[in-house]
């Protein structure tokens, strides 16, 4: 699951801030990017910023949007039925979708209820927060002025890095297996949520800042962050599948691949093959000293060797304890990076590609980011170790230590 590039600015004075400094009490009400570039600054501006605090604590106690509680059990109405629910029920748009401009040809239906996890499975911080907001996510940012160097013992133990990556495999291909047309994606995030329950694991993307599904699945002209529903999957159809799990350990494994559906068109399998390439090349320069920014050029010649261009929103991101953390990983030319890659050092590599121009926009679910042109994206993503001389796939498939296209293994 990917994260956006940040570009945070001082709540006091308006200058971008390089350290950020998180305001305490925003980080307890659980108000998200709410950083100042000096303790002087945040005194200054203090009387102003309390309003933000007051208006929060009325939110909460009135129960804000969510109910339950405040744990945010139900989805909006209008985007649920049951399962035993007539098909015009289940195709039926949302609220939110009634007047919207689309910009392509994919429509939303309605999805299944929350589904529940059992107590004794290990949640992250963000599975009981009102509005599903990682506090430790947001410590991480505001203080954290390094990339984690995992230890031996974080990456091997029983339920160490490496046991979530290898289980985040396992469950997307078990959904991968279910992907087939007449397939709806809400029956993938199904077989997703069982999965990592059967593996006494968390499906990460659940309840993160409140996305109400277990796995992303994004169609088409959907770049990232497609929620699952009841519209079934189409003859011809690019079908994204976006697994993560956290075990028991406490540690994160992230990594996506798209599927061709059917009969998909010339221009469809190009973008998908195109997609993989641009992994597959940034991957082979992975090593210790290399930028971190230097893997966007590799992927953006791959992509425009091809006649396609690389999406500049959503970036990869280090992985492991937290879901999202140090390093910001953007995929394309030029971009502005910090750090130097080094043993130990665990992130992901997630470029989006699509076949018009990269622009994006999002729908009003809050989530699905698609093409503003209306055309096709695709992605592939690893979980990846860095070592001495280069890099280990921790999500790869077994007995393929580098990325390898066959295009049978992606086809539905």
């Amino acid at each position: 699951m990917s994260t956006k590039e940040e570009h945070d600015r001082c709540k006091g004075c308006e200058k971008a801030v390089s350290a950020r400094l998180a305001c305490p009490k925003c980080v307890k009400l659980g108000i998200p990017n709410n950083f100042f570039c000096s303790q002087e600054c945040f005194r200054a501006n203090y009387g102003k910023h309390n309003k933000v605090h007051k208006a929060m604590a009325q939110l909460l106690l009135q129960g804000g949007a969510m109910s339950s509680g405040g744990r945010g059990e139900d989805i909006e109405d209008s985007r649920v039925c049951e399962e035993k629910a007539s098909e015009e029920e289940k195709m039926a748009f949302p609220n939110w979708a009634q007047n919207y401009r689309f910009t392509g040809s994919l429509r939303p239906a309605r999805m299944s209820p929350w589904r529940s996890v059992p107590a004794s499975i290990r949640k992250p911080d963000y599975a009981d927060h009102a509005n599903g907001e990682s506090l430790s996510e947001q410590r991480d940012r505001a203080n954290n002025t390094c990339i984690r160097i995992y230890s031996a013992e974080e990456l091997d133990g029983e339920v160490g890095l490496r046991h979530a990556c290898r289980m985040g495999r396992e469950v997307l291909d078990e959904a991968s297996r279910a992907l087939r047309v007449g397939v709806t994606t809400d029956e993938i995030d199904r077989v997703v949520h069982e999965a990592c329950l059967e593996r006494d694991c968390y499906p990460s993307p659940l309840r993160y800042y409140n996305f109400p599904k277990s796995v992303c699945t994004s169609v088409n002209e959907v770049i990232c962050h497609g929620i699952p529903d009841f519209r079934e999957v189409q003859d011809g159809d690019i079908v994204n599948l976006d697994v993560t799990v956290f075990n028991r350990g406490g540690f994160h494994g992230d990594l996506n691949e798209t599927f061709l559906v059917g009969q998909v068109d010339d221009d469809g399998k190009r973008l998908v093959r195109t997609a993989f390439q641009c992994l597959a090349n940034a991957l082979d320069k992975v090593k210790p000293g290399v930028l971190y920014r230097d893997l966007g050029t590799v992927i953006s010649k791959t992509a425009q060797a091809q006649k396609c261009s690389v999406v500049r929103t959503y970036c990869g991101h280090g992985i492991g304890s937290l879901f999202h953390t140090a390093p910001n990983i953007p995929h394309y030319h030029k971009n502005k990076a910090k750090g130097i890659i080094k043993p130990g050092h665990v992130f992901t590599v997630e470029p989006m590609i699509n076949l018009g121009n990269y622009a994006d926009t999002t729908w009003d679910d809050n989530w699905s980011a698609v093409t503003s042109d209306g055309k096709r994206s695709a992605q592939f993503e690893h979980t990846l170790l860095v070592t001495e001389t280069g890099y280990e796939l921790l999500t790869g498939r077994q007995n393929e230590p580098v990325m390898t296209w066959d295009e049978q293994l992606n086809t539905r």
